[in-house]
């Protein structure tokens, strides 16, 4: 009996040792997982036009919000043959040349596109998981986390998505689907395409 006992005992010991932390998709795995691909971890941009731009560009919610906070102002310009009018010519203000000018990389200033780094995902949830064999669809909810100014004014980290990425069972464990075939939506895409949560 006793040696029934230990018998099962190494045995049991023996299976849980040949399952690793990869091999069952739990909240706090696919958490981990997400965090650590780097379509999660790219960091958001903003590309700012200065000179002359189409009306459309000028009126986008963006550049309403630079204009609120004084960053930029525009006069009315001529358009090029290829934008139909108006067209407004936009200049950085005082107050916008000080807080892009940390912002911008060396030798980039005198461009008349700037890029920024603006903010971050942060990620708030696991909220639901659904295995069928080896495919997962896990949904989650996240946030951009400013990086500076600019972020702050136009990311409000206030604002939650929702996304659901694919993950897949392979031999060695659960991976994020980073590149996927037709019907399965690869982590970036779901990122592109996340819904406001409630």
């Amino acid at each position: 009996m006793t040696k029934t006992k230990a018998l099962s005992s190494c045995l049991a010991l023996l299976l849980l040792a040949a399952c690793s932390p990869r091999d069952f998709l739990t909240r706090r795995l696919a958490a981990d997982l997400i965090k650590a691909s780097g379509a999660f971890r790219a960091q958001q941009r903003f590309e700012l036009h200065t000179g002359v731009i189409s009306n459309q560009d000028y009126l986008s919610a963006d550049y309403l919000v630079l204009q609120h906070h004084g960053w930029i102002s525009g006069v009315k310009a001529a358009c090029p043959k290829t934008v139909a009018p108006p067209c407004w010519d936009v200049t950085l203000t005082p107050s916008g040349v000080d807080t892009f000018h940390g912002l911008i990389a060396p030798g980039e200033s005198e461009k008349q596109s700037l890029t920024v780094p603006t903010a971050k995902r942060e990620l708030i949830a696991i909220t639901g998981i659904a295995r069928q064999s080896n495919i997962a669809d896990v949904e989650f909810t996240w946030r951009w986390t400013p990086l500076n100014e600019v972020g702050a004014a136009l990311y409000p980290a206030s604002v939650h998505y929702r996304s659901t990425a694919r993950f897949r069972d392979y031999d060695d464990g659960w991976r994020v689907v980073q590149s996927a075939p037709h019907p399965l939506q690869p982590l970036d895409e779901a990122l592109k395409n996340a819904d406001p949560a409630q």
